[in-house]
């Protein structure tokens, strides 16, 4: 094939070249003497031949504009991704989510707020296209439960054929973690041990098998090639925490998935140069999940003991000024609705997750619960001194700044000092 010099603008002009293929063959003699470029095909189908010619015209370009922002947790979860991520998400055109439903994301609604567990947390805040990546993880009742909730249809969300569907042995199979190290029980790794031991079985159960998963089903990749091209931004947003990741984690008190940023990338299938910042989420008072009876959920503090630093909330309310009875009522699992552990804030981990994430921003939130008056301020100068200190610090461990301050659940209540 013959590519001649101005002869092809777009996609018809290249359609219309594959349709000529057959005459085009037969002038070939005559043809070289005057093309720009010369593609074979007697080796290649009309795939590739199609893919070499729009390489050829110049369709694809050879710069990796870095138009990525991701945002994962530094500690382990509840961190107050959602919180952060809606308020990101007016500014992007693509979001994207990872992960499964074992995480809850929760975002501010008057009255009541709305957690997501499967869509991005951007949602409601935004018209961007929401993708769901290949490596993520699915319950098809809470997806279509929560598209149907969120008003989302077809047009909008896309589902990687190949994320995972989560099925009811899947949870069966995840009782016994419940019990033990305080697992959601949500199926998620089993669902994920399965794509790999079950890979000789005939139905695999991904996202392409499940009829009512059928009209979102769309390679993630052909999207985010799409958005790369018209220089879309997006934001990648990771679930659980870094303490969490099943590498980098206290194991087996961890989940099933890596959960820092190179993992995250990995499973929505983005390249690491394609990233311009790396926002980590960390939280004033580190929590986990409660320990189930006869068992632990993990050690509060990195390689330091199940219960070191271990604090109650009735101490948190001494300090902070807010009620011990409001504490518990916020601090209840998205997903598990239990009461959640506290523990003083974890500089070793900061550290650990700054290394490994290698953060360009953090976001602290709960700030509040440092001290109750944070919650009135609306610029950084108005947080209380000990606040501006604490912060100040996280700075110098982490190697980063933060750029985002949380001082409590509210739409107005994001002190943004970013420069981006």
């Amino acid at each position: 094939m013959f590519i001649g010099g101005g002869a092809l603008t777009g996609s018809f002009g290249l359609i219309h070249l594959l349709k000529r293929v057959v005459k085009t063959e037969q002038r070939i003699d005559e043809l070289e003497r005057i093309a720009d470029a010369i593609v074979s095909t007697d080796r290649s189908d009309e795939q590739d031949v199609l893919v070499r010619v729009a390489s050829q015209l110049g369709l694809y370009g050879r710069e990796l504009e870095q138009l990525v922002d991701v945002v994962v947790g530094g500690q382990f979860g509840s961190e107050g991704k959602g919180h952060i991520c809606s308020f990101l998400a007016p500014e992007y055109d693509v979001l994207v989510r990872v992960g499964g439903p074992n995480a809850g994301h929760k975002v501010f609604q008057d009255p009541v707020p709305y957690t997501h567990r499967q869509l991005p947390s951007g949602t409601l805040f935004s018209n961007a296209k929401l993708l769901i990546g290949p490596g993520a993880v699915i319950d098809v009742d809470t997806l279509l439960k929560e598209a149907a909730e969120c008003e989302v249809d077809a047009t909008r969300l896309f589902i990687d054929p190949q994320a995972m569907v989560i099925t009811r042995a899947d949870k069966e199979n995840e009782f016994k973690l419940v019990q033990k190290i305080g697992s959601t029980g949500q199926g998620v790794g089993a669902a994920a041990a399965r794509r790999i031991i079950d890979r000789e079985q005939p139905n695999h159960t991904l996202a392409r098998d499940i009829p009512e998963l059928s009209r979102f089903c769309r390679p993630i990749a052909d999207e985010l090639e799409d958005a790369y091209a018209k220089r879309r931004r997006i934001l990648l947003e990771g679930t659980q925490g870094t303490g969490l990741s099943i590498f980098h984690g206290s194991y087996p008190h961890v989940t099933s998935r890596d959960t820092t940023v190179s993992g995250t990338l990995s499973e929505a299938g983005i390249s690491p140069s394609r990233v311009r910042r790396v926002v980590m989420v960390c939280r004033s008072y580190i929590i986990r999940v409660q320990s189930p009876k006869g068992g632990s959920s993990g050690p509060m503090r990195i390689g330091r003991g199940d219960h070191k630093g271990e604090l109650s909330w009735k101490e948190i309310s001494r300090r902070s000024g807010i009620s011990e009875k409001e504490l518990k009522g916020i601090e209840l699992g998205s997903v598990s609705n239990k009461e959640r552990r506290v523990a003083e804030f974890d500089w070793v981990l900061l550290r650990r997750a700054a290394l490994l994430n290698a953060p360009t921003d953090i976001a602290l939130t709960f700030a509040d619960y440092i001290d109750k008056r944070n919650s009135e301020a609306r610029r950084f100068e108005q947080l209380t001194a000990p606040t501006i200190r604490f912060t100040e610090e996280i700075e110098k461990v982490s190697s980063a700044p933060v750029s985002l301050v949380s001082t409590r659940f509210h739409w107005k209540s994001i002190i943004d000092r970013r420069t981006w």
